[in-house]
């Protein structure tokens, strides 16, 4: 039987640094961790659709923006979206009638 091995089974594999990654204490690698972490986080962004002349707003979608692609889901949870980047998701959200589409970076999510 040939089965399929995940590169953490053997984590020694072709891996140069793992004799490094070995000489960590627990914080060390924790912060490694975190830093790779904070490196890869997607960007969570909102489609907002305002309404008229500062008449009112609304959420439509929340978005992460990923390395090279950006995944989209309405705020009703009904539909979800795959799109390159999230100006180009602001076409599906677009209709005209006074409303404008636009991004909102959320300042601070923590």
């Amino acid at each position: 039987m040939n089965e399929k091995r995940h590169p953490a089974d053997d984590p020694g594999a072709g891996n140069a640094d793992v004799e490094q990654l070995d000489s960590l204490g627990r914080q060390e690698f924790d912060a490694l961790v975190q830093n790779l972490v904070q490196e890869t986080a997607p960007r969570v962004f909102a489609v907002v659709q305002e309404l008229g002349d500062r008449e009112d707003a609304v959420v439509a979608a929340w978005g992460l923006a990923l390395d090279g692609r950006t995944e989209l889901i309405t705020a009703e949870g009904v539909s979800r979206l795959s799109v390159r980047t999230p100006e180009s998701a602001l076409r599906f959200f677009s209709s005209g009638n006074g409303i404008r589409t636009r991004l909102i970076w959320p300042l601070n999510l923590n």
